[in-house]
């Protein structure tokens, strides 16, 4: 599958720049969300072709939302790979069991998104 458009969620300005401009600069379009419960909403309206989703946030966090958008008939499709602080076996695991296609951990480099994209 080849990723035009990528929806980024993250409540913080500075990792939803950084996150952007690697995969603006990958050719890809790209949206934005703050919160799990925007990004639902988004990815209903853009139907993006991947969803990079940081864990914690406020309002709705990145697991939950992952486990509305898999549950959706018109969202499953989308793969979620999560951006988080949280890089543990465990989260990993749970992430994984959230309906997550893979997990990031932050501090990431460009490489390790741009190989996410790419396997999409």
């Amino acid at each position: 599958m080849s990723v035009s458009k990528v929806l980024i969620v993250d409540d913080s300005p500075t990792d939803l720049a950084h996150l952007r401009s690697i995969v603006a600069d990958a050719g890809c379009l790209t949206v934005t969300a703050k919160s799990g419960r925007e990004a639902v909403e988004k990815a209903r309206c853009e139907q993006p072709d991947l969803i990079f989703m940081d864990i914690l946030m406020p309002d709705m966090d990145g697991f939950e939302a992952c486990r509305v958008l898999t549950n959706s008939a018109e969202t499953k499709h989308i793969p979620v790979v999560f951006v988080t602080s949280k890089g543990q076996k465990a989260d990993r695991v749970w992430a994984k069991m959230q309906g997550g296609k893979s997990l990031v951990a932050k501090p990431y480099s460009s490489d390790e998104i741009l190989d996410q994209i790419n396997a999409a």
